[in-house]
């Protein structure tokens, strides 16, 4: 199912309806997630602060979800805060082959036994409880170098088109 929403003046999106707004953008960016298993999520603490933890993420079903640890202090931080910032693992070196890769939304607790029986059958996740979020997304950027004369930016937000900027 597409899901687009707008509360709060804030446009989201879920990640079926990114992929059917920009396909292409939505296929390099999947596949820079998929040269490395673990990326960086940041959420918000209690008071505000920026937190930074490594996270497994799954593009299934036309969605981006996370699961993760009952009670893990990011899954705390989200059930108080939706809003996160999700960064592609870098890689080795100082390449970055493919670009840097942002992904900004809120996440929201999936309480479905069924989604989350589907989920933990596709992702074999260890034995117990867990988390699983679904993703609505605000913004998409994939940042990069063009044949070592530009830095390329390239920025997605619901119901807009894909911006390029080229900077020398």
């Amino acid at each position: 199912m597409t899901r687009t929403t707008r509360t709060t003046g804030t446009a989201r999106a879920n990640w079926a309806a990114f992929a059917a707004a920009a396909p292409g953008f939505a296929k390099t960016v999947e596949a820079r997630f998929a040269t490395q298993p673990h990326h960086i999520l940041a959420t918000l603490r209690r008071d505000g602060s920026p937190r930074t933890s490594g996270l497994e993420v799954q593009f299934l079903n036309g969605e981006l979800r996370f699961g993760m640890m009952p009670d893990s202090m990011k899954a705390l931080d989200l059930l108080r805060d939706p809003r996160f910032a999700l960064q592609v693992n870098p890689g080795d070196g100082t390449g970055m082959g493919g670009g840097d890769v942002r992904i900004s939304g809120r996440a929201y607790e999936v309480v479905d036994a069924a989604v989350k029986g589907s989920y933990a059958e596709e992702v074999k996740p260890p034995e117990g409880p867990f988390h699983l979020f679904r993703t609505e997304l605000t913004e998409v950027v994939r940042t990069y170098v063009e044949d070592d004369t530009y830095l390329v930016v390239e920025a997605w937000r619901p119901g807009e088109p894909v911006r390029t900027v080229r900077r020398t």
